[in-house]
């Protein structure tokens, strides 16, 4: 670590101690007295934006206070984490995480401006997402057995976009061509809502893309839906098979987000803050959104966040190694 990065931490660690021995926003009862912000590291109109959206109303109504929405894309969520990670470590500015920010970038780029756990305090983990493997309606496939034969009789010239280089969409599309044996170009986005335009539009073949983005889409008719990416097919889609079961066995991913503060955020407002995210996806008709949407509720505890975020670094480093996937 840098002289630099030391004096940081000690700085905020000073910040953590002032916070603490101020009283009043440390304390579980009275955080939070102002607004909260919430950096969203990708661009509006995506999936992770949208989920964030569709979640931090109902926590920001048990917080008593709202939770306003930052948008701060950039390098695969790299910039709005950074931007987190130097934040003072008060509890008003936050962090949506993501496997991309937390898992998949520590091996996919040579040298990230943060550490992604030593850097955070994890909040609570919030939702497991899937993914739908859609196309454009033009392309004659109606399954991913028909996809692979039509990519093998037209080598070179399908496409699959994504939501950037080494996002969850990237991956599951170079791990799928990799699996299925197939020639596919890679049209790397800046983020998933334009890419899911361009799909629409035909200006590319074929995306794999978490569910909050892609299945209105495919409810709409505007793509078809050839499957999803889990290990068994998810309860709101139960007709659309999985890519394990349509001729790739051992396919699976999902993606997953959470919430996280900057290192040195006091412990109450850390419990303050999961308490409520946990009490918010306990609501009945948030669960029912969310999974029609593609996700499920998975809320738990710091440590249990902090485990899990640590078991998918390892898991996702592999994933990135096989896809040959690197960003500079």
């Amino acid at each position: 670590m840098s002289f630099a990065h030391r004096l940081w931490h000690w700085i905020r660690g000073f910040l953590a101690l002032a916070v603490l021995g101020a009283g009043t926003t440390a304390s579980a009862a009275d955080y939070p007295d102002h607004p909260v912000r919430l950096v969203v590291p990708f661009p509006a109109g995506g999936g992770a934006d949208a989920l964030a959206r569709t979640i931090m109303p109902k926590v920001g109504e048990i917080l008593g206070q709202p939770i306003v929405i930052d948008n701060r894309p950039g390098a695969g969520g790299n910039i709005g984490s950074e931007f987190v990670a130097r934040a003072v470590p008060d509890g008003y500015t936050l962090l949506y995480g993501t496997n991309g920010t937390h898992a998949i970038n520590q091996t996919l780029y040579g040298k990230l401006p943060f550490d992604p756990q030593r850097d955070f305090e994890p909040v609570s983990r919030m939702t497991r997402i899937a993914a739908m493997m859609v196309v454009n309606p033009a392309v004659p496939a109606k399954s991913v057995a028909e996809f692979i034969q039509y990519a093998r009789t037209h080598p070179g010239t399908l496409s699959f976009a994504s939501a950037g280089n080494g996002t969850t969409s990237h991956l599951a599309g170079e791990l799928f061509k990799s699996m299925a044996g197939i020639d596919l170009l890679h049209v790397p986005y800046r983020g998933g809502g334009a890419a899911m335009t361009d799909l629409i539009g035909g200006q590319v073949t074929m995306m794999i893309d978490v569910m909050p983005n892609a299945f209105p889409q495919a409810r709409a008719g505007k793509v078809r839906a050839l499957a999803v990416t889990t290990a068994r097919r998810f309860p709101s889609a139960p007709d659309v098979p999985t890519i394990a079961e349509s001729g790739v066995p051992g396919f699976e991913m999902s993606a997953w987000d959470g919430i996280l503060a900057p290192e040195g955020t006091p412990r109450p407002v850390i419990d303050r803050l999961n308490d409520a995210i946990r009490r918010a996806l306990d609501d009945p008709q948030l669960k029912q959104t969310l999974q029609e949407r593609g996700a499920e509720t998975v809320a738990g505890t710091p440590e249990e966040f902090a485990r899990h975020i640590a078991a998918e670094t390892a898991k996702w480093a592999k994933i990135v190694r096989q896809s040959g996937a690197k960003v500079d």
